[in-house]
C-alpha cells in the first residue's frame, strides 16, 4: 500500500501528515483543536493558530506521522542516524526517536523524528503502529 502523504502550509511553515505512520494518540486533537479538527476539510488549518504554536504540537507527536519543516529551508538538509534511540513501550509499538530509512517490502521509506512502528501484529499499516494493540489488549513489556 503506497503511503498518503498530506502538506499544509501556512507561508511560513508545512505540516506534513503521514497518514501510515499515526496511531491516532489524539495529542494534536487535543492540544490545538482549532488546528487539528477531524470534522472540518481540510482536517489542519494552518491559519488558526500561531506557528510557534503549531511547530510545538507537531513535535509532541508521538508516533511522527507529523512533521514540518519551514518554507524558506525546504525539505534539504535531512539527516538520518544521528542520535536514533529505540523505546519498547509497555503494551505498545516500538518508538524509534531520529531519523531513520526503513525499507519495508523492499521500498525505502525515509521517517519523521519520531516512528512507532506495530509490535503487536494486528496493524493494517504495517510496519507502523495504527494503535491497534489497544483494540487487541496487547500486553508484552
Amino acid at each position: 500500500m503506497a503511503e498518503k502523504i498530506k502538506e499544509y502550509t501556512n507561508g511560513e511553515i508545512t505540516v506534513v501528515w503521514k497518514s501510515q505512520a499515526c496511531i491516532h494518540s489524539g495529542v494534536c486533537l487535543k492540544a490545538l483543536p482549532n488546528v487539528f479538527n477531524l470534522k472540518q476539510k481540510p482536517w489542519v488549518n494552518m491559519e488558526a493558530d500561531s506557528t510557534d504554536k503549531i511547530i510545538d504540537v507537531v513535535k509532541k507527536c508521538p508516533s511522527g506521522a507529523l512533521s514540518y519543516y519551514k518554507n524558506k529551508e525546504g525539505k534539504t538538509g535531512i539527516t538520518f542516524g544521528e542520535d536514533v534511540t529505540i523505546k519498547v513501550l509497555n503494551g505498545g509499538p516500538l518508538l524509534i526517536n531520529g531519523k531513520i530509512k526503513l525499507i519495508h517490502d523492499e521500498n525505502e521509506i525515509e521517517t519523521g523524528e519520531v516512528t512507532a512502528l506495530c509490535r503487536c501484529g494486528a496493524s493494517k499499516s504495517k510496519p507502523f503502529c495504527d494503535g491497534k494493540h489497544l483494540l487487541v489488549k496487547f500486553e508484552k513489556e
